[in-house]
């Protein structure tokens, strides 16, 4: 008995080494990618007037009918193109998934939207573990035929019958609409992480940032997309990653956000300090709109949110509308 537990403290020990020298490892790698980005000024990419975000999946629904997840998919909806922006969780991989349940609910089907951009290849972002795994996608527990629909990956992924494109580089998708290619951070536990986030620039008003997880730091969003354009940021809407106070997502009673996806070591977890850091950074900016994703921060984390901008917050809940024109 005595031998096996000291079996498994060394096993425990050998593991917490491995994990540690691989995420400082891939911190230094991180920043010498941010370091080494060679971003150039997009010109002329154009504007849009009109912008709306309806959450398809996120914690919190706007109606008894809808289903809420520890996922994201939104639908975006510009003057000239319509994005489903990730395909939410799935966690119990039914049929239909919560993110299908609810576009009936809504009235929304796939010929509502042109393109799919997956945010990063999370499972909380492309359907479940099981596709993480596979790098690929899915909107139910089963791949669905998508027509001709343009796809916008961060890294090389797959689905059935279309080519999805990697946009690792900062690329416009259409008039207004650009990602601003993907950043890459190191988590602890989950490792190696690429993510990209959307910018849209709306006509006499700026660059509307819509974000997955913001496991690239809201730092390094900012800073990136203002050296993208020429237009001043105007709003951020998404999930940021401020599980402070609690997790959407719990294991055994362990809060898996507080430690999986912060991008830090667990022995240094996200504080309101961070929390207030990310606030001052945005109240820098002359921003319009701010609405922070509830699937992967905590309520503490929002009210902060809310409290620092009662003006222009937006409640980001499944069924609403962020409307902005």
């Amino acid at each position: 008995m005595m031998i096996t537990l000291y079996i498994l403290i060394t096993i425990v020990i050998v593991i917490l080494i491995y994990l540690t020298i691989r995420f400082y490892a891939g911190k230094r790698k991180a920043e010498l990618h941010w370091q080494r980005a060679n971003i150039q000024k997009i010109h002329n990419s154009g504007s849009v007037q009109f912008c709306q975000i309806i959450p398809l999946i996120d914690w919190y629904t706007g109606r008894e009918d809808l289903k809420g997840e520890a996922g994201v998919s939104y639908l975006i909806e510009t003057d000239n193109m319509s994005i489903l922006f990730d395909v939410g969780l799935n966690m119990k991989q039914v049929d239909p998934s919560p993110l299908l349940h609810n576009m009936t609910k809504l009235g929304i089907t796939t010929n509502d939207f042109d393109a799919i951009v997956i945010s990063h290849n999370h499972l909380d972002h492309v359907g479940g573990m099981k596709w993480q795994r596979l790098k690929t996608f899915s909107l139910t527990n089963h791949q669905i035929d998508l027509g001709k629909k343009y796809v916008y990956t961060p890294i090389p992924m797959t689905y059935p019958g279309l080519s999805p494109i990697v946009t690792k580089e900062p690329t416009v998708l259409s008039e207004g609409v650009a990602t601003i290619g993907t950043i890459a951070n190191q988590d602890f536990f989950s490792g190696w992480i690429e993510e990209q986030a959307l910018a849209i620039n709306l006509k006499g008003k700026g660059i509307l940032l819509i974000v997955g997880c913001g496991h690239q730091t809201l730092q390094k969003i900012i800073t990136r997309a203002e050296a993208l354009f020429d237009e001043p940021i105007y709003g951020i809407i998404g999930g940021l990653h401020y599980p402070v106070t609690g997790s959407r997502i719990k294991i055994m009673g362990i809060n898996m956000q507080k430690y999986i996806g912060t991008c830090r070591p667990p022995w240094s977890p996200i504080t309101m300090n961070v929390v207030q850091e990310s606030i001052d950074l945005l109240k820098k900016r002359n921003l319009g709109v701010v609405a922070l994703s509830a699937h992967d921060s905590c309520d503490e984390s929002i009210k902060a949110f809310k409290n620092a901008f009662p003006t222009i917050y937006k409640e980001v809940k499944v069924g609403g509308r962020i409307v902005i024109q």
